[in-house]
């Protein structure tokens, strides 16, 4: 499996919208990452795709033994087998316009050692030994994209068998899907997201195919999503002390992101990204010894060199020419796109409806939301059908939903066993108790906006696909989507062709809406962040808050200081009016987080 055919790689995106795009996009030598956190989704992905391409099917049924990692494995093989059936059928057509053959190799970036040799090879005269030999180059250079898959580390719910009796910490909803990878045939790479899950990682030793074997190959690398250093270094450190290697770290934008946000105290991408630039030895030198030391005392085999470290980032993307400067400046080994794909049928996959609502969503309709039952941001599009549903419910009084499949339950205010907080059981109970408490007028609507704003999520991101597919369901399907910012940039649904062409610098897909450079976005974003965390204070923060507050204000003028000091001056831009733009769109920025405390009233409050 390759993971330099391209340059970029699709990240995962909801539960549903990337589940199948190895299928789509992997025999084009794309790699993209499949969520395994559902596997009710990958059980119905898999009965219609071994009907679509006529294998056989047999049903894992919920509460057979250890039937979630066997249903995330089964669907894991399947698209496994479905993909290396295309790329044999690919590698073996004639070299003809409109074949997939040829289509591999147009969308590569022009530089592309194997995109120079082909656009050669064209023009050799037909039936030459010169172009006989081309071909038979092109021909073995053909490769998969990698079938990576992710686990969201947070969502790790302790399960309970039919008896109701709870199960061993090893049928946890992260470590069944662990298993379910593990014991897949795949040969790619796990992401692990948002932080740090010690049953999870502390599971990973039970399989072999996470650690070398005599030759150095690892079959199921570790791939760390990380918002900064720090997280790199803790996780990289706990999993090398088990002997598990970290094959790349992944960087994604705290807020200029979609799905959950995470923001990282005010830290900025630009330089989280010169620290990882400038400390990236240390990725490779302060993990190989810990890492060949605890193979050796397990009687693994150990690396008789560094293996490689990969850098890469995400988030917020949306130029060639912003691509390019991350390769150029911070030596980059790939960069992620993910939202713009939302618009390309080829690659993701979602309901016609709601892919073309995205296509006409403005900057007004993309918001950081609260619907996460988690309590964490969570990027969102107005008026989707799962937020229409919402609304449908709290109108006839029955707010919340059923929770049927339950991944996201934590809270336990009211029971023993953790609910989630966007289902009816708990929002019924939150809102008598809201009643009884005596309080009214606005302090009530805002109490009962912040019980009734959760939605299902597991439900609602898997329903796109679902839908898309005609696969019936019991319940009834409305779709939600976690867009990024970047979206409103893009209208125009693409093919696979053209976004690759975008991103690659052959050809515009942006719209007229004006376009703030992405470190400048993400720098609005979190501006805006703690304006809002401030807010919730008021009228009286207290010491802890200011504290915070004051931090996470520091961390930002520092990142403002970098980017006039440093990236600024360094910047990939097609004008100098571009940068000066930037360079004004920076001090307006600066003026407005200089302003923000005495705005609230807390200027020369104890900290």
């Amino acid at each position: 499996m390759s993971q330099t055919t391209h340059q970029f790689h699709i990240p995962v995106m909801g539960t549903a919208f990337t589940i199948d795009s190895p299928i789509k996009i992997a025999r084009f030598g794309i790699s993209s990452v499949i969520s395994i956190g559902d596997d009710e989704l990958c059980e119905n992905m898999r009965e219609y795709y071994a009907r679509f391409y006529k294998l056989s099917y047999s049903p894992i049924a919920k509460f057979e033994s250890r039937y979630r990692a066997r249903r995330i494995c089964a669907y894991l093989d399947l698209v496994h087998h479905v993909v290396e059936s295309q790329l044999e059928i690919l590698k073996a057509l004639p070299f003809e316009p409109g074949n997939e053959i040829s289509k591999y190799f147009e969308l590569m970036f022009d530089k592309h050692p194997m995109a120079i040799l082909y656009r050669l090879f064209l023009k050799m005269p037909v039936e030459s030994s010169e172009r006989d030999a081309a071909e038979a180059e092109l021909r073995a250079s053909i490769v998969a994209g990698s079938i990576d898959v992710n686990i969201m580390t947070k969502l790790d719910r302790l399960n309970y068998d039919e008896n109701g009796q709870l199960m061993a910490d090893e049928f946890s909803d992260a470590c069944a899907a662990l298993e379910g990878y593990a014991t897949s045939q795949l040969s790619s790479s796990i992401v692990f997201s948002a932080g740090f899950n010690r049953r999870l990682y502390a599971h990973i030793e039970s399989f072999d195919d996470f650690f070398p074997d005599a030759s150095g190959f690892i079959k199921k690398k570790v791939i760390l999503k990380v918002s900064d250093l720090r997280s790199s270094l803790i996780q990289g450190r706990f999993l090398a002390k088990k002997g598990v290697w970290i094959s790349e770290h992944r960087i994604e934008s705290g807020l200029n992101c979609g799905g959950h946000a995470f923001a990282s105290d005010g830290f900025l991408l630009g330089p989280i990204l010169e620290e990882f630039k400038l400390q990236r030895a240390e990725l490779s030198s302060s993990f190989y010894d810990l890492c060949n030391e605890a193979l050796a005392k397990r009687g693994r085999a150990v690396f008789g060199s560094v293996p490689p470290v990969r850098v890469t980032v995400q988030g917020g993307i949306g130029t060639h020419l912003e691509n390019q400067f991350l390769f150029d400046y911070y030596d980059v080994d790939g960069t992620g796109w993910a939202t713009p794909f939302l618009l390309v049928p080829e690659v993701t996959t979602l309901d016609y409806p709601t892919r073309l609502r995205l296509a006409k969503a403005t900057q007004d309709d993309l918001f950081l939301s609260e619907f996460s039952p988690l309590g964490v941001p969570f990027n969102s599009m107005r008026d989707t059908p799962s937020e229409e549903q919402k609304k449908e419910r709290v109108e006839i009084g029955r707010p919340g939903s059923p929770c049927p499949k339950g991944h996201l339950v934590s809270n336990l205010e009211f029971t023993k066993k953790p609910i989630c907080t966007a289902a009816v059981t708990y929002q019924k109970r939150k809102i008598e108790q809201l009643n009884q408490s005596g309080v009214s007028g606005a302090e009530r609507d805002g109490q009962f906006h912040k019980i009734v704003v959760k939605s299902c999520l597991c439900e609602d991101l898997a329903a796109g696909a679902l839908i898309e597919y005609g696969i019936t369901n019991k319940r009834p399907l409305k779709t939600a989507v976690c867009p990024g910012p970047n979206l409103a940039y893009f209208s125009k649904i693409s093919t696979l062709a053209e976004m690759a062409g975008h991103i690659y610098g052959r050809l515009n897909l942006l719209n007229d809406t004006y376009r703030p450079n992405m470190f400048m976005s993400e720098l609005k974003m979190y501006i805006d962040y703690l304006d809002k965390e401030i807010r919730k204070a008021l009228p009286q923060p207290s010491d802890k808050d200011m504290t915070y507050f004051e931090f996470f204000k520091a961390n930002l003028a520092d990142g403002i200081a970098y980017y006039r000091d440093t990236l600024i001056p360094q910047l990939l831009c097609e004008t100098d009016e571009y940068r000066a733009r930037m360079l004004e769109e920076l001090l307006a920025l600066k003026g407005q987080l200089d302003r923000l405390f005495a705005k609230h009233g807390l200027v020369g409050m104890a900290i």
